[in-house]
């Protein structure tokens, strides 16, 4: 496991900045008009953002090292990685709310936008309560092996249920709701009186369901590096290819029947190397190569032996979202 690297201030304004001149491109100038993704723009969209990560792994191989190098590649790719688990919930919840298609994308960009915040802060967090007692190292470990083992349950069915997020029912209670979605507004005035739309309820339960994600993934990656400038940079890179990855992955979401097995085995491996950290030394290389392989071995599997397709269930009533 690396230990923290300094890194100028200059280098944290820099990085925050390049991410807010991107994330100002894709909603002004490649998504101003709200419509369908389709599956080819998604896949460039994604190799797009894949790429801008790599670059950025390439400048700190050259700036800080090969370790460091090779330890935001692993961070990355873990977080990636864990992120498809959280858009099997998103597409969950975007069926039971029936999103439109063309509000999707929108609604994806501000949930980055407040994901990127939550885990910088929680990021913060993280380090100073490991700076300040190791004890909490273990409790991560153990946390990541609890959680993998939970998600390797079989028939694991996604729920999703409004009535039971307290954010959810906490805007209900104190906001007037419109009864349908506004094309892709947030809020509408009416009569005077300002509206949130339905649209807004879901981006409150998305983030909601993010922060819960963020719980496992940020442990994981304190695994692999202290230094929270290549936690937040691997978490921020991942995350912003998120949208993009949703839309490729709402064609093919039902082929990849043994990537949640890979991710729990990922999981119980990162916790165990947590908890085992003063007796066994894992090099950053070799958690890379550990991560990779189950993934490779998760989708391979799941190419070759893909599950038969589920008979088609019922449309919920447009109403759904208030249930």
């Amino acid at each position: 496991m690396t230990q923290s690297v300094d890194v100028p201030l200059w280098g944290w304004v820099l990085f925050n900045s390049l991410l807010v001149v991107m994330l100002l491109l894709d909603l002004l100038v490649f998504h101003r008009n709200p419509h369908r993704v389709s599956v080819k723009e998604a896949i460039l969209t994604s190799a797009g953002w894949i790429a801008v990560a790599l670059v950025f792994n390439v400048f700190l191989y050259w700036r800080m090292g090969p370790e460091a190098g090779i330890t935001f590649l692993t961070g990355y790719l873990i977080e990636k990685a864990l992120s498809v688990d959280n858009l099997f919930v998103f597409a969950a919840i975007f069926a039971h709310f029936r999103v439109p298609a063309e509000s999707q994308h929108r609604l994806l960009f501000w949930g980055v936008v407040g994901a990127l915040l939550m885990r910088g802060t929680m990021i913060i967090a993280g380090a100073e309560l490991l700076a300040r007692a190791h004890w909490i190292f273990y409790v991560f470990g153990a946390l990541l092996i609890y959680t993998g083992i939970k998600m390797a349950r079989p028939n694991k069915e996604v729920e999703v249920n409004p009535s039971r997020n307290p954010v959810v029912r906490w805007a209900r209670r104190i906001m007037r709701v419109t009864d349908d979605y506004e094309e892709s507004k947030f809020f509408v005035r009416r009569n005077g009186l300002l509206y949130a739309t339905p649209l807004f309820v879901v981006l409150l339960m998305v983030e909601t369901t993010d922060l819960v994600f963020a719980v496992d993934s940020i442990p994981a990656i304190f695994a692999i590096t202290l230094d929270p400038f290549i936690v937040y940079t691997s978490n921020a890179l991942a995350i912003l290819g998120l949208r993009a990855l949703f839309f490729v992955l709402a064609h093919v979401i039902n082929s990849f029947r043994y990537l949640g097995t890979g991710l729990a085995l990922v999981l119980v491996f990162i916790g165990a190397k947590m908890l085992l950290v003063e007796v066994v030394h894992v090099p950053v290389a070799v958690s890379l190569a550990v991560v990779a392989g189950v993934l490779a071995v998760a989708v391979g599997m799941s190419i070759l032996l893909p599950q038969p397709q589920p008979q088609p269930q019922p449309q919920p009533s447009r109403q759904s979202w208030e249930a």
